[in-house]
């Protein structure tokens, strides 16, 4: 078995896979930044209880994190509760990714473990959008990844408007009713809803005007996909374990030949 762990900004994902692949489970905790070893591995353990599963099953651990404060933490966490030493995403770690970047370091380990699935699963061109904290758009041409665009996340913009404007409410993110709304809150459902799709839209016309023609295929990922693309024009698939299909291949290819023959 081999436990991939996605450490993101508002939100850690833990899966299982088995050695060929099969995604025994799926968790997502909220990421706590001032977590400490003890607090993370009381989560790990509820979490393989939660789900039936042996944590002594586990052979190898893999941890993307673009929280570094939380990332010794759960690495001590992860080889206190399984007695492995995890592979962190960084320098050293072989993805295959040809990364057109001024400084590789600044791509974020969340859009290389994706990326890497992406390559494999779906057909290139290829644009894939997460959308957690931060929405990524990349674009990918085999196994070369050209570039990205970083926008503000569904959460983030709408936080925004309410901290920002003294009038505006906080309201939970739900599809509204109307494009038009007839009051305060419909109307700002709708702008977060139908604004969001629009700009994922937007920048997917754009990067295809830039590629010369149509992509091959448009894959999205990430917690607030599913509230936005009912709302987009273009076709996009949801491919919700896009990251940890990911990590899982990364780790294979890292792996030693005796891991990789573990049952």
């Amino acid at each position: 078995m081999i436990l991939a762990i996605d450490v993101g900004n508002s939100i850690t994902t833990i899966g299982l896979f088995s050695a060929e692949g099969e995604l025994r489970f799926r968790s997502e905790l909220p990421t706590v930044k001032g977590g400490t070893q003890d607090q993370y591995a009381i989560q790990l353990l509820d979490v393989f209880r939660l789900h039936g599963a042996d944590t002594s099953a586990v052979d190898g651990v893999i941890l993307s994190s673009v929280v570094p404060p939380v990332t010794a933490a759960i690495c001590s966490a992860a080889r206190f509760v399984v007695g492995k030493e995890p592979m962190v995403m960084g320098p050293g770690v072989k993805t295959g990714l040809n990364i057109k970047s001024d400084l590789h370091a600044q791509l974020g380990s969340d859009i290389v473990a994706f990326s890497i699935a992406a390559a494999a699963r779906y057909p290139s061109p290829l644009i894939v959008i997460d959308m957690g904290t931060a929405v990524t758009l990349s674009l990918l041409r085999g196994n070369v990844y050209e570039g990205c665009i970083i926008m503000p996340g569904v959460r983030v913009s709408v936080e925004a408007l309410s901290q920002e404007a003294a009038e505006l409410p906080h309201i939970s993110i739900e599809p509204p009713a109307t494009l038009l709304g007839h009051n305060t809150v419909d109307a700002m459902r709708s702008g977060v809803v139908y604004g969001s799709a629009s700009m994922v839209d937007g920048m997917i016309r754009r990067v295809e005007e830039l590629n010369g023609g149509a992509v091959a295929a448009v894959v999205a990922t990430g917690a607030a996909a599913p509230q936005v693309l009912a709302y987009c024009e273009h076709k996009i698939e949801y491919d919700p374990d896009l990251l940890l299909q990911g990590l899982y291949l990364i780790y294979r290819k890292n792996a030693s030949p005796r891991q990789r023959r573990t049952p």
